[in-house]
């Protein structure tokens, strides 16, 4: 069922950026933005589109104090025919149903996400952008505002949409794709077992921050985390899953621990690769595993893939000291495969035959 919302349009319009292969990601934000509300016993209530801008918070809020928050990051992509569409967003309703839970926020139903999102894209539908390699980042988020020092969920929330059109989450990487150095970190986590690293909440990444600082210091672009147990096996990249690709067989970190962000684009190339005959394979693999196969040349291929940047291959693992090469450094072929079929469908450029994109109702000229 699809809702309708009032709006409020600006009335003072934002310059938009005129040149799309500088968009970078998350520099630029659209003119509106989502808002509803959450009270115990009246549940989500007053939905409406208004201009983009500063909100008010009272300092003694919940989320303030103890990050009772959480967040989903998706795309809205222009076809060549000028309609919009969003790409497998009933997985991302359901992803939000598995974070609420874990954070003791109320459940959002499917209808209000997609009816926001579509709603406040429609406002902002010229800020789609068409050049290669872009897309409009929707960042749906709900915190709790309660006005409570108590170490208890909230009774009210705030449930908000907003809209950033985005070129390559990885700067310099709008001329296609490019692989990148990342860091091996052994010494800080991302998430534990019980923890909330299969949720997607703020926490997760304001506590990688100092292990980013690690990479930047060893001139990488970005982390690989290992376990929080052994510091043995290898889990994600970054803010992305992480696939390792040795000799014939692909492989990512399973999702049994409850440390791994169940990926919506995870699930995507897991789905392609089963269906064009790729052995694919979600198992432990140890981070010395994957240094031996790059010394004796079985590595073929390690990609990362995320919302954000799609696919983003590697060509180097910095580890302990030491530099460890991923087969020539250059793109693998899978990497390259996925990229081209995933950005194709999201964007129309490619025939959707897996029924993964979400025509919105609007067009732009």
């Amino acid at each position: 069922m699809k809702l309708t919302f009032p709006v409020t349009r600006t009335t003072h319009p934002k310059q938009r950026p005129t040149d799309e292969s500088q968009l970078g990601f998350a520099r630029y934000f659209t003119d509106h933005m989502f808002v509803m509300d959450y009270d115990e016993g009246q549940g989500w209530h007053d939905g409406r589109v208004v201009p983009h801008e500063p909100i008010l918070i009272e300092p003694a809020s919940c989320v303030l104090h103890y990050a009772q928050m959480m967040f989903e990051g998706m795309k809205a992509y222009r076809r060549p025919d000028g309609t919009i569409q969003l790409f497998r967003p009933d997985m991302n309703a359901k992803r939000m149903v598995r974070t609420n839970e874990r954070m003791c926020i109320p459940e959002l139903p499917e209808e209000i996400l997609i009816s926001g999102i579509e709603a406040v894209v429609r406002e902002d539908a010229d800020w789609v952008p068409s050049a290669p390699g872009t897309s409009l980042y929707i960042r749906p988020f709900i915190f709790g505002d309660e006005v409570s020092f108590s170490v208890l969920p909230a009774k009210h929330y705030r449930f908000m949409i907003i809209l950033s059109p985005t070129g390559s989450y990885y700067a310099g990487n709008d001329k296609g794709l490019q692989t990148t150095r990342i860091y091996v970190e052994d010494e800080y986590i991302r998430a534990a077992t019980g923890g909330t690293g299969y949720a997607k909440v703020g926490g997760n990444y304001g506590g990688g921050m100092r292990a980013s600082k690690n990479a930047i210091a060893n001139q990488c672009k970005d982390v690989l985390w290992l376990d929080a147990r052994e510091h043995k096996y290898v889990e994600e990249i970054g803010t992305s899953n992480a696939f390792f690709r040795i000799n014939d067989e692909v492989i990512t970190a399973p999702l049994d621990s409850g440390t791994i962000l169940p990926g919506i684009t995870r699930d995507s190339v897991i789905q392609l690769l089963k269906r064009w005959g790729i052995k694919v394979s979600e198992r432990r693999l140890s981070i010395d595993d994957i240094c031996a196969a790059a010394e004796d040349g079985s590595l073929k291929e390690i990609f990362a893939s995320g919302t954000a940047a799609v696919i983003s291959p590697i060509g180097t693992l910095n580890y302990k000291g030491k530099d460890y090469t991923v087969a020539d450094g250059k793109v693998g072929e899978v990497a390259q495969r996925l990229y081209d079929d995933l950005y194709g469908m999201q964007t129309g450029k490619v025939e959707d035959y897996m029924g993964w994109t979400y025509p919105l109702d609007i067009k732009v000229n």
